[in-house]
């Protein structure tokens, strides 16, 4: 039993993608260069933190699609500018009036001016993600272990059964 299971990960095999997350303007050329150097993702922020959608990341979506490269969109909400569900329409509809396509909807959730009361900030998460739903994309999560235990606690597993994109800084 011990053998098979040794052999069993031993022939397993992992996958991974490399991809960039950037907020400046990139070009198809460059998203070009980026496939040829392994890349097959872009992460483009669709939605800024001061209530507004954010163009040129949706300029890049377009770009990097045009590349061959995959791209994916993300919301960096604005916590005093409405409701999570408003803000993600706002983004989708964004992004499909520019003519651009994504994977997944990515909910950036970061240490920037959340409101204390942890209960109130993860309805507002609930709010969104059930609205990315609605819109009919798949959600994603973007945070990290410092993030979300200040913003909604470490415990709450609300948005559990969505992919976690692992915030690493480096």
């Amino acid at each position: 039993m011990r053998t098979a299971l040794v052999l069993a990960a031993l022939t397993a095999t992992a996958s991974a993608s490399l991809g960039i997350d950037a907020i400046d303007s990139i070009s198809t050329s460059t998203f070009t260069c980026l496939k040829s150097n392994g890349y097959t993702y872009y992460f483009g922020r669709a939605y800024r933190s001061n209530g507004k959608t954010d163009s040129t990341g949706i300029q890049n979506i377009k770009n990097a699609k045009a590349a061959g490269v995959t791209g994916d969109a993300y919301i960096f909400p604005c916590l005093s500018c409405g409701s999570g569900a408003s803000q993600v329409t706002t983004a989708i509809n964004a992004i499909k009036s520019a003519g651009a396509t994504i994977g997944t909807f990515w909910l950036d959730i970061e240490t920037y001016a959340w409101p204390s009361s942890q209960s109130s900030n993860q309805q507002f998460i609930l709010d969104m993600a059930n609205q990315v739903v609605k819109m009919g994309y798949k959600v994603g999560i973007y945070t990290n272990n410092n993030n979300w235990s200040q913003i909604v606690g470490i415990n709450w597993n609300g948005v559990s059964k969505y992919p976690l994109w692992w915030a690493n800084y480096n």
